[in-house]
């Protein structure tokens, strides 16, 4: 980049800077947001393909996740990075429709690249698309269909909808079954549910059908000690946050021992003070204790004797579950346990899954917190249904927090692309060659949906549309019989955020990605001569000397 000042060129950006204007960039950008979304077209629908990605380490991951496909792929391109951002916010605000949010925003950059070539100003582009968005998000809630949230069986065929076609959907009816379960355990009597109080444990063994809820919880944990009984029927449960080891001396305290027989005396009087601790958590009734932090040998054994059964170093999250489970509080204090602090538990036990210890809590009434065991013959397909399992957990939560949903298989987007059809035309103007453009590109869902599973889609397309223009505002595709079906009769069903969390990110990175037309790229920073490290001063990164 420079000016010309009297003849003499200025140059004001780094040597090696490369910089793409208007056209160019735009024509750049949208291409690789394209690429991206090609990337995970073929894996959308019941019939879509699954994607091995395989990492510089040599690792593997088999999956038709979305957000996961692409947080594995190793993407260098700036727009591209934002089409993966899209994904990413798409799981953690509503755990499905990854693939669809990134298709969408694919669609809606394809579609303003002819009207680009038409010569219509980006800013006239993004306006419609941002005016559109307000509009279908209005459409959607207009449609909505509203449950209750306690309709198990709607809420078991939400769950159905988010595992179809992922490895996980041969065997949907016992997981969206436990899904279903567990997520209506752990639901607070305000509503809100958070499912970081389903604790998911992956083991490799045995068969998927060996997947199981327990109410209560399972702990990657085993009993401190061998002497401890392996089995503890109706449980009192202790939580500590404390240490049950004596108490090292404060700083650099010196103690003067001028005896031999003072060394016994010092020696004993710890391990009457760690006697003490396990006295009072004998005395306060508890039989099974888990401790935040350790517990060192001399507690161990006196614990062992009482016949409590305890566990050391459990993790925060884990102890925080063991409380919503048992109902007990968690203690900071040994000398402040009360008997009303301890929670209940039908049965504690250790086994053994996998060749590895577990600790069980489990027969809790009214467990707020609950785990699921996920079994598998590998550990791809373990890690494949955890992702369908987390997408369900998501979808099912989803449903519970905002009791509303819409019809899947292509339906919503078919009646929004009609929708705003007629809007356009009311709105007039170049605004409305960004609408229009808009609802013919929420029509890439049913279409890719109808690719994906080797159908034609135009004739798909033109007989959903058929069929919405009949008033029949829940028919999507059926890609099983091939032609426009009832997806509320069918149970194929979404949360409505899903939805509108997956229209707004695609409208707002294809407006952000429109509105660039100047790409300025600094040079990577090369190491100073004079035998320096690469990575600049005293070997720091490359890149750090800039700040």
């Amino acid at each position: 980049m420079s000016q010309q000042l009297g003849g003499q060129p200025i140059i004001i950006l780094r040597q090696g800077t490369t910089r793409n204007r208007g056209q160019e960039a735009q024509n750049s950008n949208i291409a690789a947001a394209k690429a991206v979304a090609n990337a995970v077209r073929s894996t959308l629908g019941p019939k879509g393909m699954d994607k091995m990605l395989i990492d510089g380490m040599g690792d593997i991951v088999i999956t038709n996740d979305g957000a996961t496909i692409l947080k594995q792929m190793d993407i260098e391109h700036p727009a591209a990075k934002m089409m993966v951002e899209i994904a990413k916010t798409q799981d953690d605000e509503v755990g499905d429709g990854t693939t669809s949010a990134v298709v969408i925003a694919g669609e809606l950059l394809t579609k303003a690249e002819s009207l680009l070539s038409r010569k219509v100003h980006p800013t006239v582009i993004a306006e419609g698309y941002q005016q559109a968005a307000a509009k279908a998000l209005e459409i959607l809630s207009a449609i909505a269909i509203s449950v209750k949230p306690t309709d198990g069986a709607m809420l078991t065929h939400v769950a159905e909808t988010a595992i179809s076609g992922k490895g996980a959907e041969a065997y949907k009816g016992l997981l969206c079954g436990i899904v279903v379960r567990a997520v209506m355990m752990v639901v607070d009597p305000d509503g809100t549910v958070d499912i970081g109080h389903v604790n998911v444990q992956k083991k490799v063994g045995g068969k998927v059908e060996d997947t199981e809820i327990i109410e209560g919880m399972v702990i990657d944990k085993e009993r401190a000690h061998p002497g401890m009984p392996r089995v503890v029927k109706n449980a009192k449960v202790l939580l500590l946050n404390a240490a049950l080891e004596y108490k090292k001396t404060e700083v650099n305290a010196k103690i003067n021992i001028s005896r031999p027989d003072q060394v016994q005396a010092f020696v004993d009087e710890d391990e009457q003070m760690v006697h003490t601790m396990a006295d009072k958590i004998a005395a306060s009734g508890a039989t099974v204790v888990f401790c935040q932090k350790g517990i060192d040998d001399t507690a161990q054994h006196y614990l062992a004797k009482a016949g409590i059964f305890a566990a050391r170093r459990v993790k925060k999250s884990d102890i925080e579950n063991l409380a919503r489970a048992t109902g007990a509080a968690v203690v900071n204090s040994i000398d402040a346990i009360t008997p009303g602090d301890l929670g209940t538990a039908g049965l504690v036990e250790e086994k053994k899954l996998s060749g590895q210890e577990m600790i069980y809590v489990s027969g809790c009434k009214n467990p707020k917190a609950v785990s699921i065991i996920i079994r598998g013959g590998s550990e791809h397909v373990i890690d494949e249904l955890e992702r369908g399992m987390h997408d369900a957990l998501m979808v099912v939560s989803d449903v519970i927090r905002d009791k509303k949903i819409v019809a899947g298989g292509g339906a919503p987007e078919t009646e929004l692309s009609l929708q705003l059809r007629s809007y356009a035309s009311t709105v007039g103007g170049r605004n409305q060659l960004a609408i229009e453009a808009f609802a013919s590109a929420l029509e890439i869902i049913p279409r890719s949906i109808a690719e994906n599973a080797g159908l034609d889609p135009i004739d798909m397309i033109v007989a959903i549309r058929a069929a919405h223009e009949a008033g029949h505002r829940t028919f999507g595709l059926d890609v099983y019989e091939g032609k426009p079906v009832d997806m509320l009769k069918a149970g194929i069903v979404e949360p409505l955020r899903v939805k509108t969390q997956a229209i707004m990110s695609a409208a707002e990175a294809a407006v952000m990605i429109l509105r660039i037309d100047d790409v300025i790229a600094s040079s990577k920073a090369a190491g100073p001569a004079g035998g320096m490290p690469p990575g600049g001063m005293g070997g720091m990164p490359p890149g750090m000397g800039d700040y």
